[in-house]
């Protein structure tokens, strides 16, 4: 059967290290409604202001880690999906990014073209957001309806807690675990508060106390970021071993002056050198794999910092890239997900 595509999608890039090609990028980026969750007018207004300075910015951050072969996230996505293509027996893998190229639209209009019937979409986030996985999911149903495509498309669901994944996890930070460290931090991308409760179905979520998240269930553990951030870390902490009080976690990547949720990683780095903290090890499992997020914000910047503080040493953990025991846990799991009718 080769009518039944695997489609991986990541969230993007820019096409490359100049500031034009990185001003687009951020602006397609940055209008996603899904992104910066305001009215039209005041997103535009907004946006602009950031792409005054930001480009150039984020430019010389991207050109820090560019790698020969391009963007790292192109490439590690581009590795992934060569080393997922011997294990789905059902059809063509394919890859495309929400933001940039390979479009998502792009690519489903080819697999159409192919005669796929068929589409698994994987979208390459462990945690909910609407910023992430609702945006990637919408856009390509509304492509397929749009373009009146013959397509079923079934999604995987985040994967945060699933076991295939957590011990992926497990096994690719095992080489770093093994060595003698005295905390791991685990750096999750950051999201504005607003968004926690614009995805509560019951509109009571995190108004019940600091513990809130670590006590979620049900519809609202399926749509708290945060909360599932947290069970991510606790299970991995438990698949791996860890005692309590040789992990915690934090949140990264904020942007302007809005409400994020807490702990911020750039706090948590100078606590931790404050508390004697010499060798950090950071990992971001919410990232599966490495880009300027990891590479730059944690690895270079987050390093510096960390050490201004009076660390001795941050151990930046990849991310799963296509760490063999990852690459069979996604098609595991892309294999379970249940077909529509």
């Amino acid at each position: 059967m080769t009518d039944h595509a695997l489609l991986l999608v990541n969230l993007g890039s820019p096409a490359s290290t100049s500031v034009p090609d990185v001003r687009r990028y951020l602006n397609q980026f940055l209008m996603d409604p899904y992104v910066v969750d305001l009215p039209w007018p005041a997103r535009r207004l907004l946006v602009s202001l950031i792409l005054a300075k930001r480009p150039a910015e984020s430019a010389h951050a991207y050109a820090s880690i560019w790698w020969e072969e391009g963007s790292p996230l192109i490439v590690l996505s581009r590795r992934l999906q060569e080393a997922m293509r011997p294990y789905w027996s059902h059809g063509p893998v394919e890859l495309a990014m929400r933001y940039g190229e390979p479009s998502i639209e792009s690519v489903l209009l080819r697999l159409a073209d192919q005669g796929v019937k068929r589409v698994t979409f994987a979208p390459l986030y462990p945690q909910f957001a609407d910023s992430t996985v609702t945006t990637a999911v919408e856009l390509a149903r509304k492509v397929i309806r749009e373009r009146s495509l013959p397509l079923k498309m079934d999604v995987l669901a985040p994967f945060y807690n699933q076991p295939e994944y957590l011990q992926a996890l497990v096994e690719s930070a095992k080489p770093y675990l093994d060595k003698p460290f005295d905390h791991l931090l685990m750096s999750f991308h950051g999201l504005p508060e607003r968004h926690l409760h614009k995805s509560d179905p019951t509109g009571t979520h995190c108004l019940k106390g600091a513990d809130c998240c670590q006590k979620a269930t049900g519809t609202v553990l399926d749509h708290c970021y945060r909360a599932q951030c947290i069970k991510t870390a606790e299970g991995f902490a438990h698949t791996a071993g860890l005692r309590p009080d040789q992990w915690s976690v934090s949140f990264q990547s904020r942007l302007g002056r809005a409400k994020w949720i807490e702990p911020y990683t750039e706090a948590r780095l100078d606590e931790l050198a404050a508390q004697g903290v010499k060798r950090l090890l950071v990992m971001c499992p919410a990232f599966v794999a490495d880009c300027i997020e990891t590479l730059e914000e944690i690895g270079m910047r987050g390093q510096e910092q960390f050490l201004a503080a009076g660390g001795q040493e941050l151990i930046l953990v990849p991310c799963l890239n296509e760490h063999p025991v990852w690459v069979k846990a996604l098609t595991m799991l892309c294999e379970r997900v249940p077909q529509s009718a």
